[in-house]
């Protein structure tokens, strides 16, 4: 535990040690701020479901921008080789870096907390339907980041991270639109459902903490971290 705090503390204050962290913090909330509250006094109810709405989306350009630097910049400033030569095994450094980014997007998810107050001025909220929409965002952000760290690892071309980390999330998160399912074969139609990342998140915004989209979310979080770490043991072979 002690030497993945040690990566988590040198990740964690790396996001803050220059201003792109600031930034990326301030726009995030300008951005779904503006969305949000754009529709919010058209439709005029007292719930935060378009803002979940739009998280899956912002997500997209949001997480992908926190992890395309973590292994890529590593890898350009030729400290990567420093870092594997650490008394640390793979998988804490792996945790260590996963962990340091999840705390950024809860931080940023937890400054929105503005949203639900003004909310509770102007109506009455479901506070349980407030909270599984932030539960499904860290879990569903969680997922992005994990995707993103691995693909990271992969380049050194930060953009190129970004891009392809962009790009596989958004491949995730469509394929189990009912765009998609409804030209899929029908014997494809369960497993694009249940592997899409957005319909999970969406049960969960519902107010519905079902084991089963807990258990998907782990098992994607957990399945692209090993992806990640398998990266690290094929370059120490390399």
């Amino acid at each position: 535990m002690q030497s993945i705090f040690i990566i988590f503390l040198k990740e964690f204050k790396a996001f803050f040690l220059s201003p792109i962290a600031y930034i990326f913090i301030t726009v995030y909330l300008v951005v779904t701020n503006f969305l949000f509250f754009q529709g919010f006094f058209i439709i005029n109810q007292a719930d935060m479901r378009g803002y979940f709405t739009l998280l899956p989306w912002i997500f997209l350009i949001f997480v992908p921008a926190i992890t395309m630097r973590s292994w890529a910049e590593e890898k350009k400033l030729k400290t990567l080789e420093l870092l594997l030569t650490w008394p640390l095994n793979d998988v804490e450094i792996v945790i260590g870096k996963f962990l340091a980014s999840f705390c950024f997007l809860a931080i940023s998810l937890l400054l929105s907390i503005t949203v639900p107050i003004t909310i509770a001025m102007l109506g009455n909220p479901d506070g349980g339907m407030i909270f599984c929409g932030y539960l499904g965002a860290l879990l569903l952000g969680s997922a992005y980041l994990a995707i993103g760290l691995w693909i990271s690892s992969l380049t050194e071309n930060q953009i190129l991270a970004f891009i392809i980390g962009a790009g596989i999330t958004l491949l995730l998160l469509l394929i189990g639109n009912p765009f998609i399912t409804m030209l899929a074969p029908s014997w494809l139609v369960p497993f694009f459902t249940y592997i899409g990342l957005g319909n999970h998140f969406e049960s969960i915004g519902r107010g519905i903490i079902d084991s089963r989209d807990i258990i998907y979310y782990v098992s994607i979080i957990g399945f692209f971290l090993f992806l990640n770490i398998r990266s690290l043991e094929s370059r120490k072979w390399e």
